[in-house]
């Protein structure tokens, strides 16, 4: 009956809807850029974040419309929109917005603003959203490499800055080489199993059809390699301090969040939900990573000059936080994933854009030692740059404590006493490199031939806003929290 396909056809449209309305922006502003004058494209940017904040807010019609894909689409069985799918959509469109909005004044300053910038990030968070959904091998490659292409684009953006070259080369040539690993565990679970969907992949695992166990083992390390080179989990760290530190420092935030939190939903997905038996096979890798992780990202952040590198590196030790949950493969586990990811996303956001405005014309500024005397200064820069440093601490009262916490408790309830030992240690360690930090904004002279430009509107909202989560998040969290478990039980 031609109007109801055409119903369920539309029902399917709703699911998709922040995607769409991403890419719809996306186009719509490559088309027009070309048309409208250098001295227009300030409203090329606002389109941007029309579309970034328009995305945001479209998450709320495919919340209304969750639920499996019907069969008789053609991508159908290849998406699944549940709660789960809407917490990572929440959290990617906020950081795709409050990247758009950090990039305003950054671009114009370094003589960068241009709209395919724009298209970039909010086709790059369509790719993360994809991935984020996927109930598929083939569709979260898909969303993976649409990510990508962007993202090793926006890496080189500043094409006069050799930093920014070289991060783009080292991204995209260790970045294809990753997502080669991945396509190939994926042919090899196909001929495992006889199919990539993982609901399908389940089911012939629980009940022993049509499996071959070599070659799941086999897919399944491939598969672990590729995406633990997405989150920057160690051994396969080595390209984030260079490419964090080349990229404009917005795009760095981006960087630090949003596909951080694409790849471990894809993660979460297919080992969870879909290769939750082998767990006894993928586990101690996990949990090897998820060590190694946590002291190369503390120990090597503590011996850096660049606030942005130590900031990079600050991001490969909470990737190891992030995997101390995804072991203890449990409920908890997932929820407090998830819950860490979006408080841990935002605070990133709000200091590499509030960094990105104090380093200056050409980022001349980026030493941790430029931020002497900032209290003094700039007292509301440094009061919000406290809060993201003593979050990223795990300090009470931020959302960073409540997250670390959160992941302790998964880590108890699974029996993984070692693991949450060594992630307590681990944030002992880093109190160090941070303390320093909010040390010298304090009580440090301020440098004589140089201060930092009063902060624009638009990183201001962005700094306060994520100032403003921070320390909600972290007195009030169970509206969050109970998202994040509704999320998690959507799994299974």
């Amino acid at each position: 009956m031609p109007p109801v396909l055409n119903i369920t056809r539309l029902e399917d449209l709703y699911r998709l809807a922040p995607i769409l309305v991403a890419c719809g922006f996306g186009i719509l502003i490559m088309v027009v850029d070309p048309f409208v004058s250098a001295a227009r494209k300030n409203g090329i940017a606002r389109l941007g974040v029309l579309g970034g904040f328009t995305a945001l807010l479209s998450v709320w019609i495919s919340s209304e419309h969750m639920g499996r894909s019907f069969p008789d689409l053609p991508y159908a069985g290849l998406i699944q929109v549940d709660y789960f799918s809407i917490f990572l959509f929440l959290a990617i469109f906020a950081f795709a917005l409050l990247a758009m909005l950090g990039s305003l004044d950054y671009l114009e300053r370094e003589h960068l603003q241009q709209g395919e910038y724009y298209a970039l990030v909010l086709f790059a968070a369509a790719g993360m959203a994809v991935m984020a959904c996927a109930q598929e091998l083939l569709t979260a490659f898909i969303g993976l490499e649409v990510s990508s292409i962007s993202s090793y684009i926006l890496a080189g953006y500043r094409r006069n800055a050799p930093k920014s070259n070289e991060a783009a080369l080292k991204y995209f040539l260790l970045g294809s080489f990753a997502t080669a690993f991945f396509l190939y565990g994926a042919a090899i679970i196909f001929g495992g199993v006889g199919s990539t969907r993982l609901e399908v992949i389940r089911e012939r695992i629980q009940y022993g059809q049509q499996t071959d166990t070599n070659l799941l083992v086999l897919g399944i390390a491939l598969v672990l390699v590729g995406l633990a080179f997405k989150v920057a989990a160690a051994p396969f760290q080595f390209w984030t301090p260079d490419v964090y530190e080349g990229a404009p420092t917005p795009v760095t935030g981006l960087f630090a969040s949003g596909p951080k939190a694409a790849a471990f939903a894809v993660l979460v997905r297919v080992f969870y939900a879909a290769f939750g038996s082998y767990s006894g096979t993928w586990f101690w890798a996990i949990w090897i990573s998820a060590v190694l992780t946590m002291f190369l990202g503390n120990l090597a952040a503590i011996v850096q000059t660049s606030a942005k590198r130590m900031l990079a590196y600050s991001s490969i030790a909470h990737a190891g936080y992030l995997l101390v949950a995804f072991a203890a493969d449990n409920r908890v586990g997932v929820a407090a994933l998830l819950f860490y990811l979006l408080t841990y996303g935002l605070v990133k956001l709000g200091a590499f854009t509030l960094l990105g405005h104090l380093g200056d014309t050409g980022e001349r500024h980026m030493e941790i030692q430029d931020l002497a005397g900032l209290g003094r200064t700039h007292p509301l820069a440094a009061a919000c740059m406290s809060v993201f440093l003593l979050s990223l601490m795990g300090l009470p009262i931020t959302a960073g404590f409540m997250g670390k916490l959160y992941i302790l408790k998964a880590s108890l309830d699974a029996g993984l006493t070692g693991l949450a030992v060594i992630l307590a240690v681990n944030s002992v360690i880093s109190a160090y490199y941070y303390l320093r930090v909010v040390r010298l904004m304090y009580f440090s002279e301020p440098s004589a031939d140089w201060r930092p430009a009063p902060v624009p509107y638009a990183v201001g909202a962005v700094m306060l806003f994520t100032t403003f989560a921070t320390i909600y998040l972290g007195l009030f969290p169970d509206a969050v929290k109970e998202l994040a478990t509704l999320s998690a039980n959507a799994l299974r």
